[in-house]
Order: structure tokens, then sequence, then C-alpha cells
């Protein structure tokens, strides 16, 4: 098996615009939660998300592709393009069937979708559908479309496994470049959530938190009053590589993926195993495939929504998984950014190889009173970042329908 290594980043995300502005904010643990601006939320239930922040996709793309794309595909453009000049690549030297893309997004166009049938409604019936109804809406088009903007003619697909969507990319991606199918693969995730629809399904389901008086300290994962996850927007990309391919043409190394695995818990729609079963298994075999022990592990960056049962059921896994040897450093780091959905893993494995870069593990911010269910001495990593040799870090991700993601990422 060939060796694949991260030689480039993209951030787009609610504490940062780019990589080195999240990077900053991620370390300085700070908020990104407000008051929704996107739309009036007045008498929805919640009325806060984690938007981004003086984004104006104008400065990035043109006009013709700003028609023709829905948000989520914008922000997957933007942090696409950031990578691949991170990584500094050049793909007219390469064979263009050797680059491919690999995107995830969990609910793909919604702006798009709501927006027409709105007008469709509104219309008395009358069929003005726009002609960039379908290619706006579909999930697939974010890839297609980095694919097209970039001449990359390789491997070219969509993974949606709802919030395990993202390291669900980031593993096929590794497990494609490894078998010598790509030398070079774009991947990672993007989400444009803030809508009606999206807010109005989720507030109906309870499951975001409704601390309208403090949006800012809302998503408090582990914490004893936490009420549901606060929904966050944007995308994170990396550039995946094979090894000697990096090394030969003197590319700046991150850091490698050691391992990944998936598992489904077989067990509920919208719950997650109330014992973590299908997330132990999942970590395990991951762990099994990097040839590492959990006590090799330093940091793990936790799913740790912030919801009441989900929390717990993390913390459940990993007590399984570690048995009698010592737990990582944990961090939970959606208590920044929010929730991104489909995004959220991308942004969770730049978040990983940022404390591999920079041997510092970013903070859980919010977590004041840990939930009594929890057991003492959680080694949790709490209001501000914490110097640490880390040389192994894992990225937990599990999404609606059961599904269980899991990447680790090493020092080169």
């Amino acid at each position: 098996m060939k060796r694949v290594v991260i030689t480039g980043l993209g951030a787009l995300t609610p504490i940062g615009n780019d990589l080195s502005t999240f990077s900053a904010a991620l370390m300085a643990g700070k908020s990104s939660a407000a008051t929704i601006t996107r739309f009036d939320a007045s008498l929805f239930r919640t009325r806060f998300a984690c938007e981004l922040k003086d984004f104006d996709v104008t400065a990035h793309l043109n006009k013709a592709d700003i028609k023709r794309t829905d948000p989520f595909t914008q922000y997957a453009l933007v942090a696409a393009a950031e990578a691949i000049k991170d990584s500094g690549f050049k793909a007219i030297s390469m064979d263009p069937f050797d680059i491919g893309v690999i995107w995830g997004t969990g609910q793909g166009g919604m702006t798009t979708f709501e927006e027409q049938v709105t007008e469709y409604a509104q219309g008395n019936g009358q069929p003005r559908f726009s002609p960039f109804f379908v290619p706006r809406l579909i999930p697939n088009m974010a890839s297609g479309m980095i694919s097209i903007c970039h001449g990359f003619m390789g491997i070219n697909y969509t993974t949606i496994s709802a919030c395990a969507t993202s390291n669900s990319a980031i593993m096929d991606a590794f497990n494609y470049i490894r078998l010598g199918k790509a030398t070079i693969i774009v991947t990672g995730g993007s989400e444009a959530p803030v809508t009606p629809a999206s807010i109005g399904g989720f507030c109906a389901m309870k499951a975001m938190s409704a601390n309208n008086d403090s949006p800012a300290t809302a998503s408090r994962p582990f914490d004893a009053d936490r009420d549901g996850f606060v929904m966050g927007e944007g995308a994170g990309a990396l550039v995946l590589e094979e090894y000697e391919h990096a090394v030969k043409r003197g590319a700046h190394i991150y850091a490698e993926i050691k391992g990944a695995s998936m598992t489904a818990d077989a067990y509920h729609t919208t719950a997650t195993h109330p014992e973590g079963i299908g997330a132990a298994k999942a970590m395990e075999l991951a762990l099994k495939e990097a040839q590492l022990n959990i006590d090799q592990v330093d940091y793990v960056n936790m799913h740790a929504t912030s919801t009441p049962v989900g929390d717990l059921s993390e913390i459940r896994a990993l007590q399984s998984v570690t048995g009698n040897n010592k737990m990582p450093l944990l961090s939970a780091t959606k208590s920044m950014t929010g929730h991104l959905l489909g995004a959220a893993g991308a942004i969770e494995a730049i978040a990983c190889i940022m404390a591999i870069t920079q041997q510092l593990i970013p903070p859980t911010i919010n977590t004041q009173r840990l939930d009594p269910a929890i057991p003492a001495g959680l080694p949790l990593v709490t209001g501000a970042a914490r110097e640490y040799p880390v040389k192994v870090a894992m990225s937990n991700t599990f999404g609606f329908g059961g599904h269980n993601s899991i990447v680790i990422f090493g020092k080169l």
C-alpha cells in the first residue's frame, strides 16, 4: 500500500475565512455563534447560528459561477482553491486523469431548493423554475465544479453520510490513493444550512440549543446544562497526495493519514447508540489499520455536538476503546465553530492537523460544569489551548442514520 499525506489545506468557517485566521481563532477559543442574519428567525425556537462573517463571494468567484451555483458549492470552491494553492502542485505538468475530487455534503443545495419551491408556490403553481435549479441543487455539483474549474479529470464523486460525511470523503480519498488509483485528490466537505427549512427542521426535532439569551455560550459540549447543538456553515478542504510524489516535488507535508474506518450503529435514525458500540468499533478498526494502540494517540477531536445523549455515548465508546489504558487529551471544537453537518469532519480534520503542526491542542470553550454522568478525571482541554507534543490525532464523526467515521492523522 502507498502512503498518503496532506499537502494542502483550505478553510472557510464561522471563525475564519481562510486557513490562517481559522487556525488563530481556533487556538484562541473564539465563539462564532450569534443571532441569525440570513433571514428573520424571530419566530423560531432557535434564533441563532454560527454564520460566516464578512464573507463576500464576489471576491472569489466570477458572476457566471455564482449564478450557476448554490452557496454550498461556492463555499466548496473557495476552500478548495485555497487548499490547491497551498499545496503548490502544478496540474499542468500532471496527467489530469491522475487528479481527482471526492467531496462531501450532507444537504446539498438547500438554499436553492427553498427559493425555487417557494417561488413556485407563490406563483399559483406556474412552473417557473430556473434552468439552474437542478444543477444548483444536486449534492455532487461541488465536486463537479471543483473539477471543472481546475481541470481535474480523475475520480470524482460525492459522499453523503450526514454528519460523518467529510470523514467518509477523506477516507475514500485515502483509500484510492494508497491503492494507486490516483496521485492527488482534493477532498473535504461544505454545507450551507442556515436556511429557514433547515433551521426549522432541526428546531422541530429539538436537536438545537434554544439558549437565545446567550448564543456565544450555547454550544457547550459535555456541560451539565447543554441543550443541543448550534448550526454552523462553511467548508474545509484537504489535498491528499501520494507520499513519494509529494517528496519528489518538494511539497510541504502537514501530516500523514495513518488509518480510517467506518461502521454503522444499526440502531436509530437520529440517536447514537447509547453505549457507543458502533463508534467504539470504528475507532478500534482505524487504530488497527494505523497499527497503533489507543495509548499512542495524543489527541482526539471529539464529535461532541453538545446534545445530551450524543456526548455521553461518545465518552462511553472511548472508554470502551481505552479500557485500562490512558485516555488521550480531548477537545470539542464545535464549541467554537458550531456544527457544520457534512462539513464538520473536514474542518475538524484541519483542527487535528493544526494540533500536530503547532503542537497545540485547541480548547473546548463554554464547558463550565461537567455532566455528573461523565466520569471524573476526563482529560478534556477547556478554556484555553494547551501546549502538548501531539504526534497522533484522531477525528471522530457520527451522523444521523448511524454512520460512524474515524480518521487518524500522524506527524511525519
